[in-house]
């Protein structure tokens, strides 16, 4: 049985380059957590399932728990850290402290994310629309509506 050689991978994460060592099985979320030290996307399932481990990729919501981290060289990788601008929120984060969509804050990292995905494809979704993106991301706290209130309010159908 032939041994996995670590490799150097090259990825770009919030607009930085960085070169990692890693073993080629390893996720994403991994390389970023214990590696880069870019902790807000979370591990709670393990399986996709959750979103809490939700970060963009080429900007596109993409579940690191279960991304190779080789998959991703050559991308570009957001997670929350690189969402706000010095001390400025993005608009999506200061619209969920503003609607007191978080509670826990552990799905906080993946619903923002996918929500800036979503606004980026679709900048005046219904309810319906913001449901079915956000729908990949489990909250156990809010009950969702202090969130949907929050992207309504960003895609100009507050209500």
């Amino acid at each position: 049985m032939e041994e996995c050689k670590n490799q150097v991978l090259t990825l770009t994460v919030n607009d930085e380059t960085y070169e990692v060592i890693t073993a080629p099985h390893r996720t994403l979320l991994e390389v970023l957590r214990d590696d880069l030290h870019f902790t807000g996307a979370k591990e709670s399932c393990g399986e996709g399932v959750c979103g809490s481990c939700t970060v963009l990729v080429d900007g596109s919501p993409a579940r690191s728990c279960l991304t190779l981290a080789v998959a991703v060289e050559g991308k570009a990788i957001t997670t929350i850290e690189g969402l706000a601008r010095g001390d400025k929120l993005h608009p999506v984060q200061e619209a969920f402290v503003t609607h007191h969509a978080i509670q826990c804050g552990f799905c906080t990292s993946g619903m923002i994310l996918t929500t800036v995905a979503l606004l980026q494809e679709n900048p005046r979704p219904t309810e319906a629309e913001i449901r079915r993106a956000l729908s990949g991301n489990i909250c156990r706290c809010t009950g969702y509506a202090k969130i949907v209130e929050a992207v309504q309010s960003l895609a100009g159908e507050e209500r």
